[in-house]
């Protein structure tokens, strides 16, 4: 897969990575959209691909991660598993231009969102409780 290079909206911060996978993801959950104003809409970064550049500010959002912003202009970046072992990015698609031209391939907290909120397109969904059963083998640690 291509890097893919972007930045926030005053151009302090520059990002460069190359995805994970082919695909976009969008997050419902309550804290994703308090962040963002709606869904996060993300692109998760292969391990030790991304470098950056600029003001980045962060904020320890739960006991495994942190969600960061430009310290200039406040623009969402990423969100960060903290755990201990995991290099786990998932940068704002809106980084990128045309968010790196990539599909809508899982939408997450799907039974949480609110109700005007709908993406087209046949993608995979999982619920709260499916997502939170996967953090929570993370957090005890049996999945890698």
């Amino acid at each position: 897969m291509s890097l893919l290079s972007g930045h926030c909206l005053c151009g302090a911060v520059t990002v460069s990575f190359e995805p994970l996978k082919d695909a976009l993801g969008a997050c419902h959950c309550e804290m994703c959209r308090r962040w963002t104003g709606s869904a996060f809409l993300e692109i998760d970064a292969k391990p030790g691909s991304l470098t950056y550049d600029g003001p980045v500010k962060s904020y320890a959002s739960s006991d495994w991660a942190e969600r960061a912003w430009c310290d200039s202009c406040g623009s969402t970046l990423w969100y960060h598993l903290t755990l201990p072992g995991h290099d786990y990015y998932s940068l704002s698609a809106g980084l990128v231009e045309n968010a790196g031209g990539l599909p809508l391939k899982t939408e997450i907290y799907i039974d949480v969102k609110p109700d005007g909120y709908a993406f087209a397109g046949d993608h995979e969904i999982k619920t709260k409780a499916e997502v939170e059963a996967g953090f929570a083998a993370f957090v005890e640690g049996t999945k890698p």
